[in-house]
């Protein structure tokens, strides 16, 4: 047992916070089952910082985490940490690569770019992560892609994402192990089969719900530093809030309190 931040994905949400409106309602039904803290996303209705700022106060969540667009993090990085702080967070992370790297030269190229993005939040208060999908697990010249970036961008965290590396074919609980330390934010979706199918396509699944091995993985976050769980579901899913609620309430009644 132990105590930890439990997030909410925003971005699984995007279809019901194009309005303030939407927005507040959804922030308010997070809270009540149980979430007391969210990761922002591009995909929130645009509004002020400081009417962002307020809502979370009234519905009583913090934003300990970010998901920030990706060009956003490359070209303004002091820009988009004074509005993070803004907003009491202190994490955010590199969604998805904003342009494609095809070989070893370019993935260094981008982990480059990445590494100097960091140094200048770091300056600036805010620590910067990446988020993985299964497209990192591209091998090039023996190793994939996610390795080189970590290798050549030493100054970024780890933001793994459970689902994406089993989809990538690697060991979730390897890859936590191997990032002890440089990881605060860790995200959890669980990996399914589609049924009655024979290419052996998977699935989004709330935690709990699927295949993944909870115990060996969040045992193995705990020991590795990290202090923020997000949950996350989002595609395979017709309801997400439905999702969410299954997700806190096998969390809350098996791994934290």
């Amino acid at each position: 047992m132990q105590k930890i931040t439990i997030a909410a994905q925003m971005f699984s949400f995007r279809n019901y916070i194009k309005t303030l409106a939407g927005v507040r309602n959804t922030f308010r039904r997070l809270k009540q089952m149980g979430y007391d803290a969210i990761q922002l996303s591009g995909s929130i209705a645009p509004m002020p910082t400081a009417d962002l700022a307020a809502m979370l106060r009234d519905e009583g969540l913090t934003a300990p985490t970010s998901h920030s667009f990706a060009k956003t993090i490359v070209e303004e990085p002091e820009k988009e940490a004074e509005r993070l702080l803004q907003l009491g967070c202190r994490h955010t992370a590199y969604p998805f690569p904003h342009w494609r790297p095809t070989g070893e030269g370019e993935v260094i190229e981008l982990a480059r770019e990445l590494n100097e993005a960091a140094k200048r939040f770091r300056a600036a208060g805010v620590t910067l992560a990446y988020h993985n999908h299964s497209i990192e697990f591209e091998r090039f010249n023996g190793r994939t892609m996610l390795e080189i970036l970590y290798a050549e961008a030493p100054e970024i965290d780890a933001e793994l994402d459970t689902y994406w590396v089993q989809k990538g074919g690697a060991d979730p609980v390897r890859w936590i192990e191997t990032l002890a330390g440089r990881q605060q934010v860790l995200h959890l979706k669980d990996y399914g089969m589609k049924p009655f199918c024979e290419c052996g396509d998977s699935v989004m699944m709330p935690v709990g719900e699927g295949n993944l091995d909870w115990n060996r993985i969040l045992d193995a976050a705990g020991r590795a530093g990290v202090t923020c769980w997000v949950v996350e579901h989002d595609g395979d899913t017709s309801d997400p809030f439905g999702s969410f609620a299954s997700s806190i309430r096998f969390l809350k009644e098996n791994f934290s309190r």
